[in-house]
């Protein structure tokens, strides 16, 4: 065994790390040990939420897609699949850091499919929709 001090936000502990075989390929089983002059750590049991899964896409995509400039949450969906848009229309708002922001079209076109519907998270440039 190997004993090592890791120092963790502050805190420090004893690390006792055991050898194995003495194979370099083979894996290292740390053992943890009470720390030293710091409370002991446990690790959190909560597991993590599951992230809600992304919206299918709703009719073929198209040639040209529409990003989501910055992460947030989508408000309100302005389009449907097949609607023709002009360069500018609002696609759909997303709120972003408590504003919302109008997601425009980049160019003349038809719908050929929304990615996202109302409520959804978007990450920055996640496709809301696409144009053809």
């Amino acid at each position: 065994m190997k004993k090592y001090n890791i120092t963790v936000n502050g805190n420090t502990y004893e690390v006792l790390v055991e050898e194995v075989g003495g194979v370099a390929s083979a894996p290292v089983t740390p053992v943890f040990s009470a720390p030293v002059a710091a409370p002991a750590f446990s690790a959190p049991s909560v597991a993590p939420a599951a992230a809600p899964a992304a919206p299918a896409a709703t009719g073929n995509a198209g040639a040209n897609k529409v990003v989501a400039p910055m992460p947030g949450t989508i408000l309100d969906v302005k389009v449907s699949v097949g609607q023709s848009v002009k360069k500018g229309d609002v696609i759909c708002v997303l709120e972003a850091m408590k504003m919302e922001n109008d997601i425009p079209a980049p160019c003349d076109g038809v719908v050929a499919s929304v990615n996202v519907q109302k409520g959804a998270s978007v990450s920055a440039n996640d496709i809301i929709a696409t144009l053809n």
